[in-house]
């Protein structure tokens, strides 16, 4: 395999990456991370979560989640909880509105991708994962702000 192939390859998946996002913009009006965001409050108890957990589970900025957030709340897909004891924090909540989109959206690809990887065994996903952190090490990834990556907002 030479350099050329690698490239194809990280270019195809760009590109899926690209069309699945403007698919979902097109016919929901939601973006992939408002999606993972609504998803992951779903998952959450009580169906919320902090500003920071979000933040910490899409590994992106501070302020980047700050306008995925207030993107969902414009759509009314979720809301803001006064904060209760700490007046620092406040929760972020799922809305019915959101979790009625979720239950409407039929299973986008990093759905079709997680369950590819849940019938992969231990070890080739060890291996898969690897490559990966190969790619972005090579990449710097890592090193770039978090929200220039494809496929997130700004």
């Amino acid at each position: 395999m030479n350099y050329a192939e690698i490239l194809i390859n990280i270019r195809k998946i760009s590109r899926a990456v690209n069309l699945e996002s403007k698919r979902l913009e097109k016919e929901y009006g939601i973006s992939i991370p408002q999606l993972l965001t609504l998803s992951f409050l779903r998952e959450q108890e009580h169906f919320q979560a902090s500003h920071k957990a979000i933040k910490d589970f899409l590994k992106l900025n501070a302020s980047t989640v700050t306008g995925i957030i207030s993107r969902l709340e414009k759509k009314s897909m979720v809301a803001k909880l006064p904060p209760l004891n700490d007046k620092r924090v406040s929760l972020i909540t799922l809305t019915a509105k959101g979790a009625e989109l979720l239950d409407d959206i039929p299973y986008p690809l990093h759905h079709q991708i997680s369950e590819k990887l849940n019938a992969l065994s231990p070890e080739k996903l060890t291996q898969l994962n690897d490559a990966f952190q190969a790619i972005n090490d090579i990449l710097k990834i890592d090193s770039l702000e978090e929200g220039n990556v494809v496929g997130i907002e700004k």
